[in-house]
């Protein structure tokens, strides 16, 4: 039996001239959003105000994660002009913090590590007042893939272990908690300043398994965590079994900063790069 989605998660999409200004320009320069593909709840929200998470390498993915709106199959050779792209992109909205995601490239050699590289140094080269986030895959592992995007220097480095150690079969048999766990312990490690991850709720988690995760993420020194709401996207993707009260988020909020987290994003439509910049500069200012 379906589940009645409760008032708290009703939200209306308002589009205004920033959000059409977006729109236009994500379409004239062939880019893509993780607020588009993901269906993200908080587009209105953002791309009203002036920003967006930038999802490069195209919009599908060689990962088949069960929770995922973004489509998965075979992806797009490479658009080597994507950084130069991104990086006019920015300019042109003047944005002061950007986030950079992608879709899992198993399919290349480096799985994309470069392209993220040179994407955050074009970005930074045409506007070098703007801070940087990326959100990236686990690159299964590979070492010299995670030096890469720190090597380029972004502010922030954020990957996602998405659910707890029990719940991991919702992501694509290639990823794994322990596996995500190194790639944020690797990127302390080769000199990352801030690290972030982020636990979808909803999916069976109890309340002793979301505390153990952040005890997990502070013991290899993650600074910030978020924590959302999983929305189911259709009926081919793994059902939900409840929808968290916002009480509930405010109490796992509360424990993430009396753990250390130096700030933590909790709420039914909190998503990883939700109100990225405006929390990093509360950081910045400590």
């Amino acid at each position: 039996m379906a589940l009645v989605k409760p008032p708290w998660l009703k939200i209306q999409l308002k589009r205004e001239e920033s959000f059409d200004k977006i729109d236009a320009t994500m379409k004239k320069y062939n880019l893509h959003t993780v607020c588009q593909e993901a269906h993200c709840p908080n587009i209105s929200e953002c791309w009203n105000s002036g920003t967006a998470t930038f999802m490069i390498m195209g919009d599908v993915c060689t990962r088949g994660c069960r929770f995922c709106a973004v489509k998965s199959g075979r992806p797009l050779v490479l658009d080597h002009e994507e950084p130069r792209k991104l990086a006019r992109a920015v300019k042109e909205w003047g944005l002061g913090y950007i986030v950079i995601t992608s879709v899992d490239r198993d399919d290349l050699p480096d799985q994309g590590s470069q392209n993220f590289a040179s994407c955050i140094q074009e970005a930074r080269r045409e506007n070098p007042k703007t801070l940087i986030e990326v959100l990236v895959p686990d690159f299964r592992g590979n070492e010299e893939c995670i030096k890469t995007i720190v090597s380029a220097c972004p502010d922030v480095f954020a990957h996602n272990i998405e659910t707890v150690r029990r719940l991991q079969n919702v992501r694509d048999a290639r990823a794994s908690y322990e596996q995500s766990l190194f790639v944020l312990k690797k990127s302390k490690e080769f000199g990352i300043k801030y690290s972030k991850s982020s636990l979808m709720l909803g999916l069976g988690e109890t309340e002793q398994e979301i505390i153990e995760a952040m005890r997990d993420l502070r013991a290899i020194g993650v600074d910030i965590i978020t924590f959302g709401q999983y929305l189911q996207p259709s009926n081919k993707h793994v059902q939900i079994t409840e929808y968290v009260h916002p009480d509930k988020f405010e109490h796992f909020k509360k424990i993430a900063e009396d753990m250390g987290f130096l700030y933590c994003a909790s709420g039914p439509f909190v998503r990883s790069s939700y109100r990225a910049g405006e929390f990093f500069r509360l950081i910045k200012k400590q």
